[in-house]
């Protein structure tokens, strides 16, 4: 029996880093989570780098963290992006089969996928990932999978994902002088769908909301295929700061009362129970409410939704997510009433996003905080018809040049 092949995957969030590692078996590729961790990172807002040292630091401690929960060592890691600098557009290509034999082979497929990547874009923009939607032969729409079959015109539906190559530059490197390797790197949004998402929900039509620290990521789903990706600069900090500015007490006390006493709605409390916290000086015991915290929350979490629906007007897709209703995840996700909350706001049924069919730790696998660090792992992402990831250099000249630099600069 091959033994079990150990992956590891890094977040890099909105204003924090979490990593998961987990066993994927050779054979069934089954996945069991052996380990994780997370740490707030002062060196990220937004899921932009802005300071490396910070990021450096935070990344090399929480993978630390996960070798010596699991007893295993980290060499490579699947990296998990995210960010306001990438955008989304959606593309066509097209390619004639000319050849005597008429039949579709891989390679036709990725010259129409390569096709429909000639798109304009400025000096400091590149692709990220390009992913096939839908299949059309001879005009024939609704093909999932082209290979194999006859005809002489191939088209293909694509989502591209566009990223600031300054901002993956920066990220490589905080990676990079932490001691790592990517193997690949990935937008986040793309690895929790696939994770927390079923095909059924794909194929009806649905929405993802991943609520993060500083940003929101939205992606919506029809017929099978991800048809728009959109990251919102809001995310659940500000809830913390609302509450840390309100009660006049640290992020971090802030962050603690919003888990344990936050309700996303004022018609959800039962009671207004009364509850103790410390005041910024860390000393003074402060009293508040329940009903107190809610008209907090509940301000915040309305202009999020608010942001959500714009958005989803913009998109012209928002009818389409209907069937499916709304999928959240992320540490927003964890609020008590979020469900509720959403229906209310969105007008259309929801469920917070756990990870389909992974075994092993219960406390990692249902905090929606790791969703994005499972997804990573999840081998299914990098199949399919057309996949065409980032061209990332895992060459040693490409990490030799990159070290260089590190030594030259710290």
């Amino acid at each position: 029996m091959s033994k079990q092949e150990i992956v590891t995957g890094l977040d890099i969030g909105s204003s924090q880093v979490s990593c998961v590692m987990g066993k994927r078996s050779p054979e069934t590729g089954e996945l069991e989570i052996i380990g994780g961790s997370k740490l707030p990172c002062k060196g990220v807002k937004g899921g932009v780098v802005i300071n490396l040292q910070e990021t450096s630091y935070a990344v090399g401690k929480v993978i630390e963290e996960v070798e010596e929960q699991t007893k295993e060592t980290v060499r490579q890691i699947y990296l998990g992006i995210r960010g306001n600098h990438i955008e989304s557009v959606n593309e066509r290509g097209a390619l004639n089969i000319s050849r005597t034999d008429k039949e579709i082979t891989a390679e036709d497929v990725a010259g129409a996928v390569e096709n429909a990547k000639t798109i304009r874009l400025s000096p400091d923009r590149e692709i990220l990932h390009t992913i096939p939607q839908e299949f059309s032969l001879d005009h024939q729409r609704g093909v999932p999978n082209p290979v194999g079959m006859e005809g002489t015109f191939l088209e293909v539906d694509v989502h591209i994902l566009i990223a600031s190559s300054s901002h993956l530059s920066n990220i490589y490197k905080s990676i990079a002088q932490a001691g790592f390797e990517i193997i690949e790197p990935i937008y986040g949004l793309m690895a929790v769908g696939d994770l927390v998402i079923t095909q059924e929900e794909k194929e009806l039509g649905c929405l993802l909301v991943d609520l993060g620290g500083l940003t929101t990521g939205l992606a919506i789903y029809t017929e099978g295929s991800i048809r728009y990706t959109k990251e919102l600069q809001i995310g659940s900090d500000f809830i913390t700061r609302d509450i840390s500015h309100s009660l006049r007490t640290s992020l971090l006390t802030a962050q603690g009362v919003k888990e344990k006493y936050g309700v996303a709605m004022k018609s959800l409390l039962k009671s207004d129970t009364k509850f103790d916290y410390t005041g910024v000086d860390g000393r003074a015991v402060r009293t508040a409410t329940q009903k107190q915290l809610v008209d907090i929350i509940q301000p915040r979490l309305d202009q999020v939704f608010v942001a959500i629906e714009q958005e989803l007007k913009n998109s012209n897709l928002a009818d389409t997510i209907i069937p499916g209703g709304v999928i959240i995840t992320g540490g927003g996700a964890r609020l008590n009433g979020m469900i509720n909350a959403t229906e209310q706001a969105l007008n259309c049924s929801a469920r917070i996003g756990l990870p389909q069919d992974i075994g092993g730790l219960e406390s990692i696998i249902s905090d929606p905080s790791y969703a994005t660090s499972i997804g990573l792992l999840r081998s299914e992402f990098y199949n399919g018809p057309g996949w065409a990831p980032h061209k990332f250099l895992r060459g040693p000249s490409w990490w030799k040049k990159i070290r260089e630099w590190v030594e030259e600069t710290f």
